[in-house]
């Protein structure tokens, strides 16, 4: 099933998609946390730069 979906992803719309993960440090606790998102190629920069 998952040759299904990666080849999906990569010969349709989703070639234009990433996912990024970061790491975020909490202000409360201090501890690290991964934000997850699928972002559009042209707006991963965008992603990496907020808070």
């Amino acid at each position: 099933m998952a040759k299904k979906v990666v080849a999906t992803l990569q010969t349709g719309i989703g070639r234009n998609f990433t996912k990024c993960i970061k790491m975020v440090k909490s202000d409360k606790t201090g501890a690290y946390m991964f934000k997850e998102e699928v972002v559009h190629n042209d707006h991963i920069k965008d992603f990496f730069g907020q808070q």
